[in-house]
């Protein structure tokens, strides 16, 4: 029997016989990590831990720890919940089970929703299995066996699947104790491994999220290889409802949705309006500053730009449906860069011109379902702080470099210094030539490589024109949020036949940047929201001091203090009615004011506050001018809390 060589994520080379499993590799590294381990990943392809090592290669064994590792556990546990849920209500049809960002879910067609009780009774059966360590085993079926196998069960949705994917003359389905399913896999070694779980929701769900299908009923989880990170998760999810933005926004009266103006419309209520000015400003700022043009497009545009950019082809599901003006068909603008492109072809550019960067914070609307909308995170009309980038092909390594670091830049003035980063290759369905998408990409890798920046790579995700990198920035918690992209395009500048004159007068192609920071702005300022709390850094706060007099008599003196604040360019209010000051604290308190400034008769004399920090409490008092200059180096410098605190 021939041996194979192995090579482990270290770099490190070991000789096994042929027909080692990755199970007896985990066994040969550690015992522990035998115990731990949950599947192999051979030349890039996931497969179960039993699987025979069949060629040399690189293998790596996964552990929870893995986000493959993470995929394969929460998809396992799909299956067992979906196997509960069969015996307990017989007349369930099964959809779908897949892993998400954090747990798993299951749809079923089933007479009515699930109801709270219906969980607990779902748990209980799912230890049953999860206690008898059921195992899971692959199998291979020929593709007509299973198509006959669920038209005789009346399985509509497995028969609908396979009837899709009709490539392949032979399928896989999964086994543990009495349950089947259809699947690619891989999954766990047995059930017992899962050692804590939780049914987190349940809610409907359209099949293939399409709301002419069925409405099926979802059942969401999350599974765990140790009890303790359940109990971090669910503390994470009650400091996550907490944290809602949906809730506080309207506690602190940020914004407005409503079905009489629109599902997904956004309005901005004063103060919500007022800290997405700062953040506007600020990013124009630091655009200005670092040799941006900002320009404005309009809202519509004729549907044959779109036609010629591709978006027609390839986003027509979220484009509203074209409006007709004067004979002519009109499309509400799902993106900014057909415009930039046609303002680009205005005039005839030189070398010289080379890099061009030109910045919009642009409105855009596209239709998302009725479903998916989520307060600010996922709507119909937002705004992109969106730029392109004109450059020299010679440019473009040095060009991404620079827009990176810019990026990161952008993302530190909010206290995001934590993120994940993904290089995102060709999707399935593109434009352009395959070799200038292999140069492009390799033109990103080695931007981050440059950048000594750790990424992963997205097979597949790429936009439709090129290859992009995707920053996911991550909050308090610890979740992820897609934010900030750069994107690489050689076929829109192809497809517009865009040109600058280079040194020797010959016409050259230019390649465009497509870059957007925040991503959506009201989608930012939603993460914002749940990153701090509600309780937003000084610079950011809609009311950064609220002067609270502890008698009716005190208000004149109150007056004056608010007047200094106001002449320093501190935003303040001052509360002067006949309440206790006990009572102003709290609702101040509620309000999430930074800087609460009591005053009394002792405050009046010395010209001085007593000040009390939102999450901090009373601090005690100090000189008017010098609070107002403390005040005001903490907003100029973009401080996340106060020198006082």
């Amino acid at each position: 029997m021939s041996d194979v060589n192995i090579t482990l994520p270290d770099g490190s080379t070991k000789t096994y016989p042929k027909g080692t499993t990755g199970l007896d590799i985990a066994e040969s590294i550690s015992p522990r990590l035998a115990k731990e381990a949950l599947a192999i990943k051979v030349n890039g392809l996931l497969k179960d831990l039993s699987a025979e090592i069949g060629n040399d290669g690189p293998v790596e064994i996964l552990t929870f720890d893995s986000p493959e590792g993470k995929y394969v556990f929460w998809h396992s546990t799909a299956h067992i919940m979906a196997q509960a849920v069969l015996e307990l209500f017989p007349e369930a049809k099964l959809a779908i089970g897949p892993p998400i960002e954090e747990g798993f879910y299951y749809d079923f067609d089933v007479e009515k929703p699930f109801s709270p009780e219906d969980l607990l009774r779902i748990e209980k059966r799912m230890q049953e299995t999860i206690g008898q360590k059921a195992t899971f085993a692959r199998h291979e079926v020929t593709h007509e066996e299973m198509l006959r196998k669920y038209r005789d069960e009346g399985a509509r949705y497995k028969v609908e699947m396979l009837e899709e994917d009709i490539l392949d003359d032979r399928v896989t389905v999964y086994r543990h104790s009495t349950f089947e399913d259809l699947c690619r896999g891989p999954h766990i070694p047995n059930a017992g491994l899962i050692k804590a779980f939780k049914l987190t929701a349940s809610s409907g769900a359209y099949w293939r999220g399409d709301e002419r299908q069925t409405m099926l009923q979802r059942i969401y989880g999350v599974s765990y290889p140790k009890k303790k990170m359940l109990d971090d998760y669910l503390f994470r999810m009650e400091e996550a409802k907490r944290r809602d933005h949906r809730i506080l926004g309207k506690q602190l009266e940020l914004y407005h949705i409503t079905n009489d103006v629109g599902a997904g419309l956004v309005m901005w209520l004063p103060k919500g309006a007022l800290i997405r000015n700062e953040i506007e400003n600020y990013w124009r700022d630091e655009h200005l500053a670092n040799d941006y043009d900002l320009i404005v497009s309009p809202h519509i545009a004729k549907l044959d730009l779109w036609e010629r950019s591709g978006h027609t082809d390839f986003y027509a599901k979220e484009m509203y449906q074209p409006l007709r003006i004067d004979e002519e068909q009109f499309q509400i603008k799902p993106m900014n860069c057909p415009f930039h492109i046609s303002m680009y072809k205005s005039r005839r550019w030189s070398y010289r011109d080379l890099p061009l960067r030109w910045a919009e914070l642009g409105t855009v609307y596209r239709y998302e379902m009725p479903g998916v909308l989520h307060g600010l995170m996922r709507v119909r009309g937002f705004t992109q702080d969106d730029a392109h980038h004109f450059v020299s092909p010679e440019q473009m390594e040095d060009e991404l470099i620079w827009v990176i670091r810019f990026c990161l830049h952008i993302l530190d003035a909010f206290q995001f210094q934590d993120y994940d980063i993904f290089l995102s290759t060709r999707p399935e369905k593109s434009i352009g030539d395959p070799a200038d998408w292999v140069k492009a990409e390799n033109g990103l890798r080695r931007a981050l490589d440059v950048l000594k920046l750790k990424y992963s790579i997205d097979e597949g995700g790429g936009a439709f024109y090129g290859p992009k990198i995707d920053i996911k920035i991550k909050d308090a918690l610890g979740r992820s949020w897609q934010c900030s992209t750069i994107q690489f395009d050689f076929s829109l500048p192809e497809r517009f036949d865009l040109s600058y004159a280079d040194r020797d007068g010959q016409m050259k192609r230019p390649f465009m940047i497509h870059r957007a920071l925040l991503g959506s702005v009201e989608r930012f300022f939603g993460v914002l929201v749940e990153h701090y709390g509600g309780r937003f850094p000084l610079w950011l706060a809609p009311v950064q001091a609220r002067v609270l007099p502890i008698t009716d008599s005190l208000n004149e003196y109150g007056d004056q203090v608010l007047a200094r604040l106001k002449e320093a360019g501190i935003r303040g209010e001052l509360d002067n009615r006949s309440e206790k000051i006990g009572h102003k604290i709290r609702e101040s308190e509620l309000q999430k004011i930074p800087y609460m400034l009591i005053i009394g008769l002792k405050e009046k004399e010395t010209d001085s506050v007593a000040i009390r920090l939102h999450g901090y409490g009373d601090k005690g008092s100090i000189n008017l001018e010098e609070l107002i200059g403390i005040m005001r180096t903490e907003i100029e410098t973009k401080a996340i809390k106060s020198q006082l605190a």
